[in-house]
């Protein structure tokens, strides 16, 4: 799905908005996170994730574990 000429997928997320996306608690994506278990980047002291970065790792967990 295109939105101003750009893939929707590539969307930055905020700390909640994984947590949402997830259905986790945001603590627990935030120590995630923080743990460098989940990809995201500190930009202005706060945590932001890309949607595509996020599924592709997300895809990757799922396909370790049922290995």
């Amino acid at each position: 799905m295109k939105k101003n000429g750009t893939v929707h997928n590539e969307q930055i997320m905020t700390l909640r908005e994984v947590a949402k996306y997830l259905g986790l608690h945001v603590m627990t994506v935030y120590k995630l996170t923080r743990e460098g278990r989940v990809p995201a980047a500190k930009i202005g002291g706060q945590w932001r994730f890309k949607r595509d970065v996020l599924d592709e790792w997300l895809e990757t967990q799922m396909n370790r574990h049922s290995a």
